[in-house]
């Protein structure tokens, strides 16, 4: 099946968050990223493929449910949930799911500033679409060599990456065939949560492993957000570190010192995201777009590297 994208009109910029290991950060990063581009002014759409844990959708849900709660005047993003498709054939499935994405982005597209897509901690048809179409890709890293697993296996002694694992490979194949499609630049992003104690071993350790990584792959590095609770005890009312945190939207006074650090660490990973949310960025993304022919865009050809 092929979806020829509208050469009319602005197209969306799209953001995945992707890891094939769980309990990175992907869905807190989602959000924040959301919520970010929500105050910068954008029309934001989202998107949760991960349609068995649903968190994405849960935050999202969670803030509209707390905003209507307290009237309170806060800017969401305009939600869809991407279902797997649960036929007796695999070719079925994938070609039902191929249909409802498409329907999806091209319903979406040239009405909204930025699509923002979390993706299941697990490989999968929809998954690889998804990274196929990516603008940005966002990458969470837990600071562990446990997680550093799916992107490269390393030498025990000298830290030196031997080879690239499953996602990695993945991401960069997806890489190389949205440029073959469309010369479509896609900028990947591995951030580090979670980030272990400054000056430790394991830190040290994972920056050069990382840095060596990231020369394999044509990755950029940035540091995000740290294990704090704030995050947790935001998740049930939907609301972010970067939300005005008062007595009117969390109950309590004013933000604390964890509210304050954790909206410094999210604002300086959107900061190194680079995305076109500004003049500079804005003229960057237009830049881009003049390397691509729309005439020739289909997310129909996805399929040959979902296959």
């Amino acid at each position: 099946m092929f979806v020829e994208r509208k050469s009319g009109g602005r197209q969306a910029y799209v953001i995945v968050c992707g890891n094939e290991k769980g309990g990175s950060g992907k869905t807190t990063t989602a959000m924040h990223l959301i919520v970010a581009l929500l105050n910068s002014g954008h029309k934001v759409a989202s998107m949760d493929l991960d349609s068995r844990q649903l968190s994405l959708t849960r935050y999202v849900e969670n803030r509209k449910n707390w905003i209507r709660k307290n009237s309170l005047n806060l800017p969401q993003s305009d939600h869809s949930i991407l279902e797997r498709a649960n036929a007796d054939s695999v070719l079925d499935n994938e070609n039902s799911e191929l249909r409802r994405f498409s329907e999806i982005v091209q319903s979406i597209e040239n009405i909204y500033d930025f699509i923002v897509i979390d993706t299941p901690g697990h490989d999968s048809y929809l998954m690889r679409l998804a990274h196929s179409m990516a603008d940005t890709l966002v990458t969470p890293l837990n600071d562990s060599y446990i997680d550093f697993d799916v992107l490269g296996h390393i030498d025990p002694l000298s830290g030196e990456v031997l080879e690239i694992s499953h996602y990695a490979t993945m991401a960069r194949d997806a890489r190389r065939h949205r440029r073959s499609i469309d010369n479509g630049l896609m900028d990947w992003v591995v951030v580090r949560n979670r980030l272990s104690n400054l000056g430790s071993r394991n830190k040290i350790n994972m920056a050069e492993s990382l840095k060596n990584l990231s020369m394999h792959l044509g990755c950029r590095l940035a540091d995000g957000i740290s294990e704090r609770v704030i995050f947790r005890e935001l998740f049930p009312i939907g609301m972010t570190a970067l939300d005005e945190l008062n007595e009117e939207t969390i109950g309590v006074g004013g933000p604390s010192l964890s509210h304050l650090a954790a909206r410094q660490e999210v604002r300086s990973l959107v900061t190194m995201l680079r995305l076109p949310i500004d003049e500079v960025g804005k003229r960057r993304a237009e830049a881009r777009k003049k390397w691509m022919d729309p005439s020739k865009k289909s997310f129909g050809e996805l399929r040959i590297f979902a296959d």
